[in-house]
């Protein structure tokens, strides 16, 4: 009975993310890296790149909505989770802009394979309802912030977990790095695309990375302390769940 105390309280935290759902609509902009921004080249270069990972994860999601279908409800929270905080932009370059991305949570929780076919999945909506990013960029997109930035989170936590440091840290660590890991591909993809005609690629991502950096470093923290908060209040509920898991 306490348990399912418990879970009604992640249920309702879900609703009310799911109701938040319409907020980034009210004021919808450009985000990510916008549509025609990169060359047709590198839109099928980076959407190339993100397929087997993308098999991945479909293997890996449905091996664990097999295994136990109540994480479910923790899969439609990680989801809600990255459609929200990515849609909160703050205008950094021309052709993108800063925003936290949520997926250093869902990939603690679930792993960086499920959080790319997640990923590209927020990534879909948000080019169709919201109109950020774009579908000729949803490879590159999709590469930077649903693949890179899980992985290294991922890889983070399970490293910080291994060492028997403080959950909390653990997930803080990753997600922070994680949403930071994510602007640099972004950077290094735009560099890519978009060389200084003087002074080429290096010069051109170090530009990049200068300009995202005053507005993405505090971003990250604030994703991180946000993720720690989620987490504790999961811990508390869904125990059983994350143990499951593997994440605790």
């Amino acid at each position: 009975m306490l348990v399912n105390k418990k879970c009604d309280k992640v249920k309702i935290l879900v609703a009310v993310l799911s109701v938040l759902l319409v907020v980034p609509a009210l004021n919808a902009s450009a985000m990510h890296i916008m549509e025609g921004y990169l060359p047709v080249g590198y839109c099928i270069l980076w959407g190339v790149l993100c397929v087997p990972f993308l098999i991945w994860g479909g293997i890996d999601m449905k091996k664990q909505m097999k295994s136990d279908g109540r994480t479910k409800i923790l899969l439609a929270l990680s989801g809600a989770f990255v459609f929200i905080i990515s849609s909160l932009k703050i205008p950094s370059v021309t052709g993108s802009c800063s925003h936290p991305t949520g997926t250093g949570l869902g990939a603690v929780l679930f792993g960086a394979p499920v959080m790319s076919l997640l990923g590209i999945i927020v990534l879909i909506f948000q080019a169709l309802l919201l109109a950020h990013g774009g579908f000729t960029t949803l490879g590159a997109n999709t590469f930077s912030m649903a693949i890179a930035g899980p992985f290294l989170s991922y890889g983070i936590y399970r490293l910080c977990k291994k060492m028997n440091v403080n959950k909390a840290v653990g997930v803080f660590l990753a997600a922070t790095l994680g949403d930071l890991f994510t602007y640099v591909i972004t950077s290094v993809q735009l560099a890519l695309a978009h060389p200084d005609a003087a002074n080429g690629f290096m010069f051109s991502l170090v530009k990049f990375m200068g300009i995202f950096a005053p507005t993405q470093v505090p971003i990250a923290i604030a994703e991180g302390i946000l993720s720690v908060i989620i987490f504790n209040v999961l811990e508390a509920s869904c125990q059983k769940e994350l143990q499951r898991l593997s994440v605790i």
